[in-house]
């Protein structure tokens, strides 16, 4: 027996039909038709909020359109692209300087950098250690033989040495790595992106996730982190407005992973990733009628002067 909240399939026409009800203007019901087959009416649908009336009062705002709320859903896209294609970048430098920075110091074969010894003497981290070196090694065989690169290193030599095998490692199991090294290592790592190692702890999962949600899929524009960010020099210089002593853009919002990211990437790759944004902003900022850009700009936690994040860092280190 269904109940009244079971979702129940409906037609392009049912899903027009729900739209229209709702206040939506649908000018071209083909083309509609056509993008809810496409991409789905449940994800599109996910991109509804800033265009109603209000929280409580769920019809959209006069003279919302279809294409207007579709342009929100490709802004999304291209955005998660944007910030996806970074992350790849930041994951891969990570893991390059990590296993440089182990190799050198611990040696090159598995059985020289995966013991407990490399790793932090903390006795309430133990437990954390032996797990992870248990994750890696599984991870490794897992997917070692999906990778040319540590078949080579396998069947030739009979380990796979250190920067191979981080390949496979996923992004978290790397944040978890460097969370439990001996201090001295992630000191080591954490100056080579200027930064202490408290923010690389606290950053490293927050980008992770991050990064699982750009693999899905999932709206990205207006997600908000479980875990805030420390207050940094990038509030301060940007002049971030505050309420209760607290600032309000940039601490568990996508700004926030902006402010990460603006540490951990190249000058050139900064500059990339900021003309990219506003490109995609602009293009946006273009198709909306019933909203104004920064209301999108809000939900993202963009101050208006976001753009400056990008020349911050050079007054900060010279």
């Amino acid at each position: 027996m269904g109940n009244r909240t079971d979702k129940k399939f409906k037609t392009l026409e049912e899903q027009v039909e729900i739209l229209r009800n709702k206040g939506m203007t649908i000018n071209d019901e083909a083309y509609a038709k056509y993008i809810l087959l496409r991409e789905n009416y449940f994800f599109l649908n996910g991109y509804r909020h800033l265009f109603l009336k209000s929280e409580d009062n769920r019809q959209f705002l006069p003279g919302t359109t279809f294409e207007e709320m579709y342009s929100l859903f490709l802004f999304d896209r291209i955005f998660r692209n944007i910030i996806f294609k970074n992350l790849l970048i930041i994951e891969n430098n990570l893991k390059s300087i990590i296993s440089y920075q182990l190799s050198q110091k611990y040696g090159y074969k598995e059985h020289d950098y995966l013991r407990s010894k490399s790793f932090t003497d903390d006795k309430t981290k133990t437990r954390q250690v032996n797990d992870l070196i248990k994750k890696m090694k599984r991870q490794v065989r897992i997917n070692g033989s999906q990778h040319s690169a540590t078949m080579h290193y396998i069947t030739n030599y009979g380990y796979i040495p250190l920067w191979i095998m981080v390949k496979v490692l996923s992004f978290g199991i790397i944040g978890e790595m460097y969370s439990i090294l001996k201090s001295e290592d992630q000191r080591a790592i954490a100056k080579i992106y200027h930064m202490e190692v408290d923010d690389m702890v606290n950053y490293l999962p927050i980008l992770a996730n991050y990064r699982n949600l750009c693999a899905h899929e999932d709206i990205l524009f207006e997600n908000k982190t479980q875990k805030q960010i420390n207050d940094t020099i990038y509030h301060q210089i940007l002049e971030i407005p505050k309420e209760e002593g607290e600032y309000i853009y940039g601490k568990n919002d996508i700004f926030a992973l902006l402010i990460i990211i603006r540490q951990l990437l190249s000058q050139e790759d900064v500059k990339n990733l900021v003309e990219e944004i506003d490109h995609a902003l602009q293009n946006l900022s273009y198709n909306l009628k019933t909203i104004h850009i920064n209301q999108v700009l809000d939900r993202m936690g963009f101050p208006e002067n976001w753009k400056e994040i990008e020349t911050i860092r050079k007054r900060v280190e010279e």
